[in-house]
């Protein structure tokens, strides 16, 4: 795209979206139009760039929104859903890293694909979807060995396990041709008896200002493997999701990936 990416972001008051907006003010490759915030937020009407000659304003809503280009999405399932509901009025792409969605959400965002480019990401660090790969690669070569999944977010959090665990352990069950759904163990407590054969493991840490650490484990007779990803700060997802928003820009519609951006990258 030869002109700056026209952008919104829902969400915008949160701290993934304040690690966007932080990084937008120094990033050539985007103009910003609209920041969204909850209704009721102390932002809403507030200077997004305080300070400075920007006059955007934070909104409540899309009633006022200009064309843009891309919607990045870091808010909650209800703001998910309004976010979608102006992309699809007006065929703009989405790329959103919001996790906690119901079923009927997850269908209309499948649905949305048809008519809309969209990447969704459980985790936008560029790190994980790398750690995702290696995962998968390693589950097919190692189809006998048990997998366990361990992950630590800080104590605000509010799901549990984690999106990104759950893309893992989604990327090892297909790579052993099941399924997350078949395989998954969320909980163990008790008097459990053995463990059963193709079992996918998860386990969850909640605690203090943890960014966001995953490890992968493939347990083998008398030795194991590890995989492991750690950030240690927020923006390594700001920067991730601005480099999918400027791939996605003048993508065609679909369902894609964080892989996509990757493989096809440079």
């Amino acid at each position: 795209m030869t002109r700056p990416v026209r952008l919104a972001v829902s969400g915008a008051s949160g701290r993934m979206g304040s690690a966007l907006l932080g990084l937008l003010g120094e990033d050539a490759r985007f103009v910003l139009l609209h920041a969204v915030v909850a209704a009721g937020s102390t932002h809403d009407g507030q200077l997004v760039f305080p300070g400075t000659t920007n006059a955007l304003r934070y909104a409540h809503g899309w009633d006022t929104a200009p064309a843009v280009d891309v919607v990045i999405d870091f808010s909650s399932p209800a703001g998910l859903a309004a976010a979608l509901d102006h992309c699809q009025a007006h065929g703009t792409a989405v790329v959103s890293g919001t996790t906690g969605l119901d079923a009927a959400l997850e269908t209309r965002l499948t649905e949305a694909g048809e008519h809309l480019a969209i990447l969704r990401a459980a985790n936008f660090s560029l790190g994980v979807a790398v750690l995702t790969r290696l995962l998968r690669d390693a589950a097919a070569a190692l189809p006998a060995w048990d997998v366990e999944i361990v992950e630590a977010h800080h104590g605000r959090k509010q799901d549990a396990p984690s999106g990104t665990a759950l893309a893992l352990g989604r990327a090892a069950a297909d790579a052993r041709q099941t399924t997350l759904e078949a395989t998954a163990v969320y909980s163990r407590e008790g008097q459990t008896g053995e463990r059963t054969e193709g079992n996918i493991g998860f386990a969850v840490v909640r605690g203090g200002d943890i960014v966001g650490e995953h490890t992968a484990m493939l347990i083998g007779q008398g030795e194991r493997l590890e995989l492991v990803h750690r950030a240690t700060e927020r923006s390594v997802f700001a920067r991730g999701a601005l480099q999918a928003a400027y791939w996605l820009a003048d993508r065609e519609p679909g369902r894609w990936q964080l892989a996509d951006v990757i493989a096809r990258s440079g």
